[in-house]
């Protein structure tokens, strides 16, 4: 079953390619690991390709991601398998997801894996403007008005 947080089947050529360009990315370009990584790379718009596994439990974890990435205008894609995302990156764990900010030597696969990602994922569609309402005038504070000024007070004792 599939899971809630993924937008699109990838096909299983494209999860290959993508985890060759990880791990030739890992040795001289910019990867960022594991979600938090993942999520301050998209938020400061510096990564070039999200990869999310699809095997996340729970998917809290992960499922804000597409979201934002749709959001930042960034591509991303999944893999099947966390451990194979973890191996690919050139860690020994599992990692959900990946951000690629330099891809190093995997700069032609990144390409190509780009260009597919492109075709699959879903698009916005034409974005219908809103008719403005008119604006209602902005009332301007009236000046303020001067400062009465007090009359000095008299003291009884020195009138006496």
């Amino acid at each position: 079953m599939a899971k809630g947080y993924v937008k699109f089947v990838a096909p299983e050529e494209l999860k290959q390619k993508t985890l060759e360009m990880l791990e030739l990315a890992k040795n001289g370009g910019v990867l960022r690991k594991g979600v938090n990584e993942v999520t301050k790379a998209v938020e400061r718009s510096d990564a070039k390709l999200i990869v999310i596994a699809e095997d996340v439990d729970p998917e809290e974890i992960v499922m804000h991601l597409p979201i934002l990435c749709a959001e930042k205008n960034i591509p991303y894609t999944f893999v099947s398998d966390k451990l194979a995302l973890g191996k690919a990156s050139g860690l020994t764990v599992q990692s959900s997801a990946i951000a690629v900010s330099k891809p190093g030597a995997g700069e032609e696969l990144l390409r190509q894996v780009l260009i597919k990602v492109r075709e699959l994922l879903p698009s916005k569609g034409p974005v219908e403007k809103k008719e403005e309402k008119p604006r209602k005038p902005v009332a301007v504070p009236k000046k303020a008005k001067e400062e009465k000024k007090e009359a000095p007070v008299e003291n009884k004792a020195q009138a006496a």
